[in-house]
């Protein structure tokens, strides 16, 4: 082979690997940048969901396409799950899934847990297999979400554990004059 043949096969090789290596990575968000709050929850799911959730339409691609291969922290595919509506999604950023095994809680708070949650409410399901007798995801309502719902929700959070809190007070408390009771009439009976 002559010199002039090997350094074109060899820029060749050079230009293919170039070209697959500029193509690698450049899949962006599919939200129109027009519709800003779903833009950004689209934003701030790839930067926060990437690792275990797949959105076409945020550009990630964490969850394993079989059950078999998966790692425990594989998460939803939600090209293919429905989550609707809004408030089922924040119920799950708050609470770190509806399992609370692997996602953290409170992932994104405020603001962007509303913004990805209005996401995902939209974009979620749309490659869902059609099931006779099931409507298709696009079908069922999105919802709405109360005006600050960023705010309150975190609030629901807390409220929830001080009325957890004050569950167990009252159950120490009633169970406090049953053990006094029980200690006043076993002294009752020794004295006799």
């Amino acid at each position: 082979m002559s010199r002039l043949a090997k350094i074109l096969a060899l820029g060749t090789v050079v230009v293919a690997v170039a070209a697959i290596t500029a193509a690698c990575g450049t899949e962006k968000i599919s939200v129109p940048k027009d519709q800003t709050a779903l833009y950004r929850g689209a934003t701030v799911f790839n930067q926060r969901c990437a690792g275990c959730h797949t959105l076409s339409y945020a550009a990630t691609y964490g969850s394993a396409p079989n059950i078999r291969t998966a790692q425990a922290i594989s998460g939803p595919n939600f090209n293919q799950r429905c989550e609707r509506p809004i408030d089922r999604v924040l119920y799950a950023i708050a609470n770190g899934g509806f399992s609370g095994a692997y996602m953290p809680q409170n992932v994104v708070v405020g603001q962007d847990a509303v913004d990805v949650a209005k996401f995902v409410a939209t974009y979620a399901g749309r490659e869902a297999p059609v099931v006779p007798g099931v409507p298709k995801c696009q079908s069922k309502p999105i919802g709405t979400l109360p005006p600050g719902s960023g705010t309150i929700y975190a609030g629901q959070s807390s409220s929830s554990s001080s009325s957890t809190t004050s569950a167990t007070s009252t159950t120490a408390v009633a169970a406090a004059p049953t053990a006094s009771g029980t200690k006043k009439s076993h002294k009752g009976k020794k004295k006799p």
